[in-house]
């Protein structure tokens, strides 16, 4: 239907003629010329019509925004005074003979080009949101992402193998999405929360390097950086050790940003251990653009009056820390008083506080109502461990040490962004050496911190049955600018071990027999080493786009209640449907809900 698109007309087609097929982005009416803006996936072109075509101009007259349009014409030099230096059509326009209405366009329910647009009415009208420069950028780049994905490990021998979407549920995890089957009465199938499994049977299957951009499902609570369905690259590779996942890996994200972003990432990524990123940053996902860092006091504080210090510092499970922000002096009390109420949130009681106002005077120099707790030797050891100068201000946390990481370290980041700190360069970073599980206090058992197929670290391994806290794993996530863009482990190859890890998990012998007996059998028969990794691929996309949600990287997302807008759904289905599964409904009385996306 159309012999160019609108964005590669320039002036090498000077004198053509051209045919063109596009949507209408503004049309303007000069009196006796009328101006049409025609976009399509190529880019924007100016097309004239005047009177000296009459059947044309008499069409161009009831075109309106968004108007669907076929046109013909001679392509000719822009009248001096008006060339556009922004577009790369900006030197020409098309002097229309003749122009076609494929399909006329109701009045938009909002503007492409209008600002702040409520995100309500953009995902209930997602077809027309994504017209809009923005989206299709976007989206464009996400396709350029996944391509490059793909270039990459087809060049490195990987093979891309489909895995089931309909499998079994398992115990560990975020919840299911549940599907009921009608050939097996009371049977349900699972939508994969990832296709570890299968992944992990491709390698005792011996095709030694997969990949998959696998679409997966996970049924729990919302946020800007989650969605139920999602993309992950999977990738899994036998024969390998941490090393060789984490180099390739690093290798193919360092070439992914120089050729997306045109942007050089630090060769080799910075590697850290679990441990240390908890202690320094309270995660164990920091954000390396903010200089803050936590340091211990928890036996500075252990003899001093003040029990809310004391009291965590001589528990076990408990920890002082303090946060240094130079030049913090600038904070006015109200904002202090707002970050205590910040960190609320994080189970914290509050937020105590050193202002240094002159660093030579010692507590003379000082400003802050914990003051009067602290004995003078005190004072001059956080002085000396923080090397605080004048005009700096201490923060301190006091709790457990889980609260204690997760109040500050969501403070440091609150702070390096409310002071600028953060600048616009990448940082990338391994975190390795993760614990193989973590206690949960209310299930009162020890749960995996990555997966339950995560394997132990070889020299931990005689401590999995005596003290399983301490065992360290083989996982390893990557980090960047605060956000886990993947992660991945060497997985446990041996079934006796697997047997081992599950039991600590307290996964009986017969549950794990009946749910992962598949697993069991198959590392019984010659499975070889392996290990990989898995990348978020819309967090990985929304970062490079700099979107603010995964929902800007994807074309259909759901809203925050996980429902989508524009089709309904989730929606009912009739009783027929449902008696041919064998469900029988208990509605409950629903009461109105603002959609909130």
């Amino acid at each position: 239907m159309r012999s160019h698109l609108c964005g590669v007309v320039t002036d090498a087609e000077l004198g053509a003629t051209v045919t063109l097929c596009g949507w209408v982005q503004t049309r303007r009416d000069h009196g006796g010329v009328i101006f049409i803006d025609l976009r399509d996936r190529g880019g924007v072109v100016q097309v004239v019509a005047d009177p000296d075509a009459p059947d044309a101009f008499a069409l161009a007259e009831t075109v309106r925004s968004e108007y669907v349009l076929r046109v013909i014409g001679t392509v000719r030099h822009r009248p001096e005074g008006t060339v556009n230096p922004e577009l790369p059509t900006g030197q020409v326009e098309v002097l229309a003979a003749q122009i076609e209405i494929l399909n006329r366009a109701d009045t938009l329910p909002f503007q492409l080009d209008e600002a702040d647009v409520n995100e309500t009415a953009r995902l209930k009208h997602r077809y027309i949101d994504l017209r809009g420069a923005q989206m299709q950028r976007r989206l464009r780049a996400r396709h350029r992402v996944v391509q490059f994905l793909r270039r990459f490990l087809d060049r490195h021998e990987f093979v891309d193998i489909e895995t089931p979407v309909l499998t079994r549920s398992t115990p560990e995890g975020a919840r299911d999405y549940l599907v009921p089957s009608r050939t097996h009465a009371g049977h349900f199938f699972a939508l994969p929360q990832s296709p570890q499994l299968f992944k992990q049977l491709l390698m005792v299957a011996g095709f030694e390097r997969y990949y998959q951009i696998a679409r997966c499902f996970r049924d729990e609570d919302l946020r800007a950086d989650r969605q139920p369905e999602f993309t992950q690259l999977d990738v899994e590779m036998s024969f390998v050790e941490e090393r060789d996942v984490m180099g390739l890996m690093e290798t193919m994200i360092r070439d992914l940003f120089a050729e997306v972003m045109e942007v050089e990432l630090p060769d080799p990524f910075p590697r850290m251990t679990y441990a240390e990123a908890v202690s320094r940053y309270g995660t164990d996902r920091p954000d390396l653009r903010i200089a803050l860092t936590l340091t211990d006091v928890g036996e500075l504080m252990q003899d001093v009056e003040f029990k809310v210090f004391s009291g965590p510092a001589k528990q076990a499970d408990g920890r002082v820390a303090m946060l240094h922000v130079k030049d913090g002096n600038c904070l006015s009390r109200q904002q202090i008083d707002s970050y205590a109420d910040f960190v609320k949130q994080f189970g914290a009681k509050g937020l105590a506080y050193i202002k240094i106002n002159d660093a030579s005077a010692g507590r003379d120099g000082l400003q802050s109502p914990i003051l009067k707790f602290l004995p003078d030797e005190v004072i001059a050891a956080l002085l000396e461990r923080s090397s605080a100068a004048t005009g700096d201000l201490l923060f301190f946390g006091a709790d457990t040490a889980r609260v204690v990481n997760d109040a500050l370290g969501a403070l440091r980041l609150r702070l390096g962004d409310d002071l600028g700190m953060a600048n616009d360069s990448w940082q990338p970073l391994w975190i390795v050496e993760f614990p193989l599980v973590e206690y949960d206090a209310d299930a009162q058992r020890w749960q995996a911190l990555h997966h339950p197929f995560t394997a132990p670290d070889p020299a931990d391994l005689g401590e999995l049955g005596s003290a399983p806290g301490s065992v360290r794993s083989r996982a390893y996530d990557l980090v960047l600018n605060g956000t886990e863009l993947g992660g991945g482990s060497i997985r446990i190859h041996d079934s006796d071990i697997q047997r081992q890890v599950f039991d600590v998990l307290g996964i009986g012998a017969e549950e794990a027999e009946a749910k992962f007996g598949f697993l069991l059998n198959a590392l019984r028969f010659g499975a070889p080493p392996h290990g990989g990794i898995a990348f978020g691929v819309d967090r990985l996309v929304a970062m490079l786009t700099g979107s603010d949600s995964i929902r800007d990287v994807i074309a259909f997302p759901k809203t925050q209640r996980a429902s989508c807008l524009l089709t309904e759904a989730p929606s009912s289905v009739d009783d027929t449907q449902l008696r041919e599964l064998g469900i029988r409904l208990r509605k409950p009385v629903r009461v109105p809900v603002q959609e909130d996306p």
